[in-house]
């Protein structure tokens, strides 16, 4: 198992206000005899209206290396990996990419990530690290 992220309680807290329950810190998928990946965060959000509850798994990336490229590249990988074992194994849950909104707003937003991002299918979770809040959901 790597080691927490960052920013890896801010999400969880953000999270947290917006009425999420945290139900695995992390969430673990044992995909075969030696093979495990571990999620940062699994949470549960019951659904009044329908009584039925939402289930998501996020994966916190902070994008503080002197590369973005080269972390985009390693989370996007992350990402394909955890959503393929999300569906073999926890299809229920949605999976979501969370990152800082000043990285999305610097580098996420440009056209040809944008594009990757579309074409990936990847959910974005963007938060404010100092107000400790969900600034946006990108699906």
């Amino acid at each position: 198992m790597s080691a927490k992220d960052r920013f890896h309680d801010v999400v969880k807290t953000s999270l947290q206000k917006e009425g999420w329950v945290i139900t695995d810190d992390p969430l673990r998928i044992r995909v075969d005899r030696i093979t495990n990946i571990f999620i940062d965060l699994a949470a549960e959000k019951l659904i009044v209206a329908d009584r039925e509850g939402k289930k998501i798994a996020v994966e916190v990336k902070s994008f503080l290396s002197p590369s973005t490229i080269s972390e985009f590249h390693t989370a996007l990988g992350q990402f394909i990996n955890y959503r393929y074992a999300l569906a073999d194994y926890q299809p229920e849950r949605v999976l979501y990419l969370a990152v800082p909104v000043i990285i999305y707003e610097d580098f996420f937003t440009t056209p040809f990530i944008q594009s990757v991002i579309e074409r990936s299918h990847i959910n974005l979770l963007i938060f404010n690290p100092v107000k400790e809040e969900i600034v946006k959901w990108q699906s």
